[in-house]
């Protein structure tokens, strides 16, 4: 009796896990060179397209993870729970956007660059999109602060190499979409 195809292995994987699964874990499951899995991955991906099976391989925060078409989501309202969170202010999107293109930042540093407090850091952070990630040599030691896995799995960014182009000025409009 031989075992489950590359094609069982991926999918299971990418269910059971939970999280997006990288390359190299999934070149591990398979046994196989990193570069024959990304083939297998994507041959597998292309054919859970083709089957309209109402989930879908998304690459994102540096793996693969299957999600829910954007088009089939809203019909499963009923039952997701809970429901999602309001939106972010656009003060939160603001001090989200100065920790995610100049980060690690401190508070000071992120309201030096907004003109203002940087208050909602809390919010950012109760929601896993902003984290502490070390403290700065600078007086005082203040804390420096980093985004998430998480953030980029909801802004749908593979790393943060994936952030548009900063602009001068406006930060938090790079963020909306």
């Amino acid at each position: 009796m031989s075992g489950p195809s590359l094609s069982a292995l991926i999918g299971a994987a990418l269910l059971a896990a939970g999280r997006p699964v990288t390359l190299r874990e999934l070149s591990l499951v398979l046994g196989t060179p990193e570069d024959a899995a990304r083939r297998e991955v994507e041959a597998f991906a292309a054919r859970v397209a083709a089957g309209d099976l109402g989930f879908q391989v998304e690459a994102v925060a540096g793996g693969y993870r299957l999600v829910v078409p954007p088009g089939t989501a809203p019909h499963l309202a009923p039952l997701l729970s809970p429901p999602p969170l309001p939106a972010l202010s656009s003060a939160a999107l603001e001090v989200l956007a100065v920790v995610a293109y100049r980060q690690p930042v401190t508070r000071v540093e992120i309201e030096a660059m907004r003109g203002g407090s940087a208050s909602t850091v809390v919010t950012l952070q109760e929601r896993e999109l902003v984290k502490v990630v070390g403290r700065s040599d600078a007086v005082g030691q203040p804390l420096l602060y980093g985004t998430t896995e998480r953030f980029l799995l909801e802004f749908g960014l593979t790393s943060l190499e994936d952030l548009p182009p900063l602009e001068a000025g406006n930060f938090a409009h790079l963020l909306r979409s």
